[in-house]
Order: structure tokens, then sequence, then C-alpha cells
């Protein structure tokens, strides 16, 4: 049977994340972010570029006029992927900015979640939902979260959904988008452990919610109510994030990991060494139109 998804690009990333197409350029990023790579797949070559070594990204948002925001380990940074990173936030109330994922929100602000995830001590520190304003200010929007990762927004703007790997969750947030804050934390969608993690996320056009799934083989859409509408097989074990793009946004990216994980949080029976370990930036078109996802404005300090 044919497969819905090809590989377009293959770094045999260790693990590959944060998709994120840019209409400006006709071009989609992407990042390995434990090698340490960042890479560029231009839509009217048909060809990726590797445009960055040694440099930790987790996650990215697009930032005016033609940088990056990023964050990572260290923190969160305004990029322009020529010079080095410029640092915006290290530390947030005394607590270390350590960035699993980000997103720009409708205003042009950055929220980020932190990640103290440690399979190996469950007295581990619970991460934070962070807000990173146009002046390089931050704050802290809300608490408890064991494993930050994919965020997206509603077609509306009114509500924002945030995966917890760890706790096999999918929230969703009342959001203001004109004070950059949320309300009414709820669980949107909750995983059976028998599947994959929630990891990476996004939202078509049509609201439905779309989340990869870390361990299982797939991309699994959600209408707007939390019900799975559908299922979506990638010949990857570990997917680990997906974006629209394209000239009509209907193509769907994916990235994924080639490095084997068998973290306690797998399914029962789950075999690292059996099938596709994946690696490799997919693509697929099932003719379901995503939206462009916003840009920050926010600048940096070299103090």
């Amino acid at each position: 049977m044919r497969e819905l998804f090809r590989p377009i690009a293959d770094y045999q990333d260790l693990c590959g994340e944060g998709p994120l197409w840019d209409s400006s350029r006709s071009a989609l990023f992407w990042t390995d972010m434990i090698a340490r790579q960042f890479y560029c797949y231009s839509w009217a070559e048909k060809q990726s570029t590797t445009i960055r070594t040694r440099l930790e990204i987790c996650g990215f948002a697009l930032n005016e006029p033609n940088g990056f925001v990023i964050v990572n380990g260290a923190g969160i940074w305004t990029w322009d992927a020529n010079d080095e990173p410029v640092p915006v936030a290290t530390e947030i109330e005394g607590i270390a900015c350590r960035m699993n994922d980000c997103i720009a929100d409708p205003r042009g602000r950055l929220l980020a979640g932190s990640c103290f995830y440690d399979p190996h001590d469950e007295e581990y520190p619970l991460g934070h939902l962070i807000l990173v304003d146009h002046d390089g200010s931050v704050q802290i929007l809300d608490e408890g979260i064991q494993l930050a990762n994919g965020l997206g927004f509603s077609p509306d703007e009114q509500t924002l959904y945030f995966s917890d790997s760890a706790a096999r969750v999918i929230y969703a947030y009342d959001y203001k988008p004109e004070f950059g804050t949320v309300h009414q934390r709820r669980i949107f969608a909750r995983i059976p452990l028998e599947e994959g993690l929630p990891d990476g996320l996004t939202v078509d056009a049509a609201g439905f919610v779309w989340s990869a799934q870390w361990f299982g083989s797939c991309i699994v859409r959600y209408d707007p109510d939390g019900r799975v509408e559908r299922r979506v097989a990638v010949p990857a074990k570990q997917t680990s994030a997906l974006a629209f793009g394209g000239p009509d946004l209907t193509d769907i990216f994916v990235t994924s990991a080639h490095s084997s994980d068998a973290l306690p949080l797998a399914p029962p029976n789950y075999d690292p060494h059996c099938g596709y370990i994946g690696g490799k930036l997919f693509q697929g078109n099932l003719g379901i139109a995503g939206k462009p996802e916003f840009r920050c404005r926010i600048r940096g300090s070299r103090t």
C-alpha cells in the first residue's frame, strides 16, 4: 500500500523537531535538537540545506523582520541566522529557563514551555508556561507542567492548546490575545497508555488539532471537542512534530527521531528496534488546509 507520507530529507536526525513554514521565503525550517543542526527545505528547489551547526535549538518561531526567536536548554534568544544568538532570558523568578518548545502569539509575543523532566528522578521540578513580551520581559502564565511540548492556537485566537507529554494530555486554555493571558486550563484530550505520547502540535484552518505521537508512528487529528477524527500512519517510530506548509498550506511536514528512545513513558510492549526508526523529514498532502503561524516582534539584549 502506498504510504501517505514520503521522506523528502534524510539527515538521520537524532531528534528532528519544530517544523515551521515561512511563506515569505516559501521554505520550511526544522531542527535536530540533539545533534544541534538547523535546516531549511526550499519549496522551489525541492532541496534542503544545513544552515547552522553546533547550535542547540529545541523550538523556534519566526521573528520580524527576518530572524527567529529560539529556545533551548539555556534560555530564550533572538537570532538572525547569521550572527550569534542574542539573549532574551536565561531565568525567571530565579528559575532556569530550560525550554523545550514555543510559538508566536497573535500579537507577536512568544509563548514557551519549560521542561525539567528526568526519567531517573521522580522528584524533578515541574515546568512552566512562559510569556515573552515585545520588550523581552518574561512572566510565568502557568505551572505544574511535567514535559512541555507542542503549542497551537485556534483559528479565532481564543483558545491555546499545549501538550504535556509525560502527563499524556493536551490542555486547552482560554486565551486573551490583547493581554497575553491564559485562563481555565482544562484537558482537551487524554491519550491512552497504549498509544504514543502527544508531542508537537498544530491547528488547521477548520480548528481541528493535530498531534504528532512520539512512540506512536502516527499523527492524530482531533475535532474541536477533543474527539479523535482520524489517525494517519507515518513511517517512523518516533514522530515528533508537524506543520502545514506549501503554497496553499495543504502540505503536511512531519519530523521524526532516529535515536532509539525507550523512556519509561513508552507504551507497554513498545520495541524501539522493531520497524521504522525514523530521523527523516516527511511530506504528505491530505487535502486539508492549515493556517499561517504567527510571527514574533521581540527584541533581544546584548547586556
